[in-house]
Formats: structure tokens, sequence, C-alpha cells
């Protein structure tokens, strides 16, 4: 292992942080946070077989889902830590039905971060023992710090993230950022405690060999879809194209940025707005692939240039390898 690779999060954190255009400190101490939280969820993650934490919960989230006890563990160790540190002023997450205003007692804050966050995606996977993970997307509050926060701080662009990451709770358990300057990756190692940047400036193939979609769902796919998976499983020219789908989306992303490929969460006659919600999964992937070098849109318009208009707002979601996606975009204008 060389010098580079055995560096710790926290030492690559001071040493990038005039990377960061508004850097004071506050970043390192969010990411911090952020770490510590993913520990504790890890922890109890691979605990998951061993304990009463796999199953449902009984409720349903704000988009109807059946909750899974992961996903309220998760998502109150994640708003417990952030809280607890003082470091933001507001949060959303894809559990709350609405965001969270963080103040102090004289009903101010003068924290400048918004942290909005999916805790537990993938959750039901983990009953299989499938790889799940946590995406955080963190923005810089656009109304006059020591107010409290309102919706205005959260309906952002994706194109105004400050940070964006996810972390993958697998075989290891892997934190993935960037702030703008290049995507790096961590691997926790458990028996420490620690974790050490273990893929430094991480790119993807302009030209992925991997499709990921849900197939099942084929007949109610748009035709622009449709045809873009009848092409990639054609046999002439020899394209090297094979699918691989998991059902995690943070697991499908990860392998997909390591070895090259496409991610499609289309519209269908089920989901006619799309699954995937805009702030919470999809602008957070959407800088983390642009970052790598890839390219995210919605089939036809940028990700990260679609004004949201909703906490929970759902979009089609085409990602990966640039190339694969400017196919599949052909198609969709066809």
């Amino acid at each position: 292992m060389t010098t580079e690779r055995s560096q710790t999060l926290g030492e690559f954190i001071i040493e990038k942080q005039e990377d960061f255009k508004y850097s004071s400190g506050e970043l390192s101490r969010l990411i911090n946070s952020l770490r510590l939280a993913a520990k504790v969820v890890s922890h109890q993650v691979n605990q998951a077989g061993l304990v009463d934490i796999v199953g449902a919960f009984g409720k349903q989230n704000v988009q109807g889902e059946q909750q899974q006890k992961l996903d309220v563990f998760a998502n109150e160790v994640f708003i417990k830590t952030l809280i607890n540190r003082e470091i933001v002023c507001g949060i959303a997450s894809e559990e709350e039905d609405d965001f969270i205003s963080i103040h102090g007692r004289d009903n101010s804050n003068e924290n400048k971060y918004v942290v909005l966050m999916d805790p537990l995606d993938g959750s039901s996977n983990i009953d299989v023992n499938v790889s799940v993970g946590t995406i955080f997307s963190i923005y810089r509050r656009v109304t006059p710090i020591g107010t409290p926060v309102t919706k205005e701080d959260f309906l952002q662009k994706g194109e105004n993230q400050v940070a964006a990451g996810y972390i993958v709770y697998g075989s290891s358990t892997m934190l993935v950022y960037t702030t703008g300057n290049g995507v790096h990756g961590f691997t926790l190692n458990p028996a420490i405690g620690t974790f050490f940047l273990s893929h430094p400036n991480m790119k993807i193939n302009e030209d992925g060999h991997i499709y990921s979609i849900n197939e099942g769902n084929y007949v109610h796919f748009p035709q622009g879809v449709k045809d873009y998976l009848k092409y990639c499983q054609a046999e002439e020219n020899d394209r090297p194209y094979t699918s691989r789908y998991i059902g995690s989306l943070v697991s499908d992303i990860h392998r997909n940025i390591l070895k090259g490929g496409i991610y499609i969460y289309p519209t269908s006659t089920k989901a006619p707005k799309g699954k995937l919600r805009l702030l919470y999964e999809c602008n957070p992937i959407a800088f983390i692939i642009e970052q790598a070098g890839g390219r995210a849109s919605d089939g036809y318009t940028r990700i990260m240039e679609i004004e949201p208009t909703e906490l929970h707002q759902r979009v089609p979601f085409f990602c990966g390898s640039k190339n694969m996606v400017e196919k599949a975009e052909e198609f969709m204008k066809k």
C-alpha cells in the first residue's frame, strides 16, 4: 500500500479543505459527522442477522413505502449525529414528511449548510444480505444566516451542491464523496474503526459494457427505453453489453463507476414520474457521476439543471458512462 492510499479520511479532508470554495472548517466537521454516523449504521447492518433489526417497522414513509426497521434506525442515527454536532441548520430526509429546522435557544442558527439524505437506500435487501447504502447531499443555505431555514433552502438545483456522497455497506463499507474536485473513495477498516483512502480520483469509463435496469418492468417502459434495451441486446457488431441489476441504487451505481456502465430507472405506466427522488438520490448521484467523468439526465435534460418543486419529487434517471447515456438519450428523443 502506498503512502497516499494509507491516508485516513480525516487527514484527506484537512489536506483538501482548500478545494472547498467556502472553506471555514465546517465542511470538515460535517463530513466527519457523516463518517461517524456511517460507522454506527455499518455496525448495525453487519449485526442484522443477529439482532432484531431486520424486517418491516410496521409503518409507511411519506412515499407510501413500507419502512424497514433499519430505515428508521439509520434515519435516527444520521439526524441525531448532525443535530448533536451543531453543524447544520436544516435536514431533509426521504423518511421524513417535511424538512427539519435546527435552531438554538434563541430560535436562530448561525450554520450555513443543509443536508438532504436517503439514510438507507435499498433497505428491503437487508433481509437477504444484499448490499445497501446511504446517500447524502450538502447545500449552502440561500436564506439569511441566523433565521430559520425554509423549503427554499432545500429546493435548489443539483448544480448548487457543495458536496455529495454515498456509503455502501457491502463486503466492506466504503464512503465515496466529492466536493466538486474529483471523486474519492474510502474503505472502513473495522478492526480500528478508521476509513482509509482506497480509491483516489475515481473515474468511470466513457464506454461501459453494463446496463442496469429492472427488465421485469419492460412492458411498462416508454418506447425509447425499450429500443435502447434492444440495441444493447443486439448481436450485430459484437456489442459487449451485459445486464447487471442488484436493486440497491448505491450498489448498482458503485459497480458501474468502477466497471463502466449505465443505470436506468425510467418512467413507466406504473410510475409515470419515475420512482427515484430528485433531491435525495438523483442529484447527489449525478454530482458524483459527473465528477467521475460520466453523465446523468432524465433522458432529455441534465439532472442537475432540473428546478425542484417539492421535497419528495420523483424523476426518471439515466446515469453512468458518458457514451452509453448519450446513446440512450438518442433513443429517447426518437
